[in-house]
């Protein structure tokens, strides 16, 4: 039984000439876009050899939120205005 030849579905051409275009060539045409809707994150080196993965780097940002959070709260005692000396 013989194998069946595989069409190549692939419509690109290995070369492609500036006449194949109708509108000018632009470099980073959609950079800024792809920028803005995107919501990767480098770390730097030193950071993400403490962080192995997304899941660890997620805990301790939501901690870090946590305490935050908690730490910027008025207390009890305080009723969040100055008090006037006499």
């Amino acid at each position: 039984m013989k194998k069946a030849k595989r069409v190549q579905k692939d419509e690109l051409r290995p070369e492609y000439k500036r006449s194949d275009f109708t509108g000018p060539l632009v470099r980073g045409k959609y950079a800024k876009r792809l920028r803005e809707s995107s919501n990767i994150v480098v770390l730097k080196p030193e950071v993400a050899v403490v962080f192995p993965n997304e899941e660890a780097v997620n805990t301790a940002l939501l901690s870090l939120i946590e305490v935050a959070k908690s730490t910027t709260r008025l207390t009890k005692r305080s009723s969040g205005r100055a008090i006037a000396r006499r």
